[in-house]
């Protein structure tokens, strides 16, 4: 009996996560990102001490997601009307998110900068000592190729709607471009926000989903450094 009370209790533990991540469209990012950071892993020299950081961060941010959505679940089950009370606490649950997304943020960042600078750096020289009218052919191949893929999945047209996001490969695959030709941080920042605000503006406006968006950006992105490396432009 107290077998069946125990597995019961792991069986509601795991319905609870599986409901957020169904309904809760940040946690679904976070479960993307999170993903993707376990297999950059693989790639690159990380010490056991830095990956059991990041399961520690990563931990930090699904946890605090799903304690956000249980505080909504609960406020809206208490409150099926407009309370002050029940909006700040909603806030400050949001909040807890906010900071530790923001948290993982940094310790990616300090955690894989240096052993992405290297990977960069020889790829920067490549490119620089490309032909000016390389890049332009890169771009075009990106817009060729998203093409080819919303013409697979048949959905939207070649330039509305439809998996993956053309506006969202071709942004971020010119900001990737941006990023590999200079060696500004803030020209790279402001690529990427450019790129981001592109993507942002087609969710908006409901021609695309967050995943059509997300997968466009991925998309772009990892095709332009596969050009530019295999290809050794």
């Amino acid at each position: 009996m107290k077998f069946k009370k125990v597995l019961d209790s792991f069986n509601n533990a795991i319905n609870g996560i599986v409901e957020t991540v169904r309904t809760e469209r940040n946690m679904k990012i976070h479960l993307i990102v999170a993903l993707l950071i376990l297999i950059a892993c693989f790639f690159f020299d990380v010490t056991k001490y830095e990956f059991l950081i990041l399961a520690i961060t990563i931990t930090m941010v699904i946890s605090a997601e799903i304690i956000n959505t249980a505080i909504e679940a609960v406020l809206d089950l208490k409150a099926n009307y407009y309370h002050p009370l029940a909006k700040i606490a909603k806030n400050a649950a949001a909040g807890a998110v906010l900071v530790t997304a923001i948290n993982a943020v940094l310790v990616g960042y300090i955690i894989f900068w240096d052993k992405l600078s290297y990977f960069s750096y020889n790829l920067i020289n490549k490119v620089k000592k490309s032909e000016p009218y390389t890049i332009f052919i890169v771009l075009v191949i990106v817009c060729i190729a998203t093409i080819i893929v919303k013409a697979i999945f048949g959905e939207g047209t070649p330039l509305k709607g439809g998996m993956p996001s053309g506006h969202s490969a071709l942004a971020f695959s010119i900001a990737t471009a941006i990023s590999l030709i200079t060696e500004e941080p803030i020209c790279v920042m402001l690529s990427y926000l450019m790129a981001l605000i592109t993507a942002q503006s087609r969710v908006d406006s409901e021609v695309h989903t967050i995943l059509e968006v997300i997968v466009g950006a991925l998309f772009g992105i990892l095709l332009t450094m596969f050009i530019f490396v295999v290809f050794r432009i």
